[in-house]
């Protein structure tokens, strides 16, 4: 094969040879995330609460794919996926810090309830702690590695979720900072992607609408006309941060919103 060829075919399978784990892998954004790192190349363990549809997924592609159960909120859940990566394939290259949990609770926060803050903040916040913690573990010895968390544009402004979801993803964000001005010293990356609204499963069963009523509400909603976005794009970012082309990439929040958060849609000076 020429060089040429050679280069051709190392950029389509962008993640040839590497180790990933993806909590949330089971379905939705981490399912797609699943399906397109094990096309590029990638070994992946599957890290999920939901045994049989994490198990099924992974029975469905290569044997490069392996599940484990891991509840995020647990550290010793997500400290035995690491361990599983390191013991099946001998190093971890990516951890995509995916899994997350809503927030049902949208009353006023004069009467809000502190224990609903608990689930959000478990999975999200301590699940992400929990990620990077133990892939750092284990990427710092190796001095390269890159660790991605799902964050949100819920993150990034306020009035989109509830108080408690909201404040999850500003604090995934914080970490991201965080963690990378750390771990930059050893080669490893930080980073986070944070979507509008996709029409996940959990999403559709939050609003209690159908897949075609979310994405149309979505797309009303949206800045940017003439798409709608999928779990799948949000797989495209993260296969982007997890690949060499972001080698010189970290500490960023990639927004995949259409242009959402950068526009008042209140004022409206250019129209719906």
């Amino acid at each position: 094969m020429s060089n040429a060829g050679q280069a051709a075919g190392a950029l389509f399978r962008r993640l040839q040879g590497k180790v990933a784990i993806i909590t949330g892998g089971a379905s939705g954004i981490g399912e797609a995330t699943v399906r397109l790192f094990t096309n590029h190349g990638a070994k992946v363990i599957v890290a999920d609460i939901s045994d049989v549809p994490g198990s099924k997924l992974a029975e469905s592609l290569s044997s490069s794919v392996t599940f484990i159960h891991c509840d995020v909120s647990k550290e010793q859940d997500v400290s035995a996926a690491v361990d599983l990566a390191m013991e099946k394939h001998g190093k971890l290259d990516i951890m995509f810090n995916n899994a997350g949990a809503g927030d049902r609770h949208q009353n006023s926060i004069a009467e809000y309830e502190m224990e609903q803050f608990e689930a959000p903040m478990n999975v999200n916040v301590k699940g992400v702690m929990h990620g990077i913690k133990h892939a750092a573990r284990v990427m710092i010895p190796n001095r390269k590695g890159c660790i991605i968390s799902t964050g949100s544009i819920a993150g990034i402004m306020g009035g989109t979720a509830p108080h408690a979801y909201t404040a999850s993803k500003h604090a995934i964000i914080g970490l991201t900072k965080n963690g990378a001005a750390e771990l930059g010293k050893y080669g490893i990356r930080v980073n986070c992607v944070s979507p509008s609204l996709v029409a996940t499963r959990g999403v559709i069963d939050f609003v209690g609408k159908g897949q075609d009523e979310v994405e149309a509400w979505g797309c009303r909603v949206a800045n940017l006309k003439g798409t709608i976005l999928k779990a799948e794009d949000i797989a495209e970012a993260a296969l982007y941060l997890a690949s060499d082309e972001s080698k010189y990439v970290s500490g960023h929040n990639l927004v995949v919103d259409g242009g959402f958060t950068v526009v008042n849609h209140d004022w409206g000076l250019y129209g719906p």
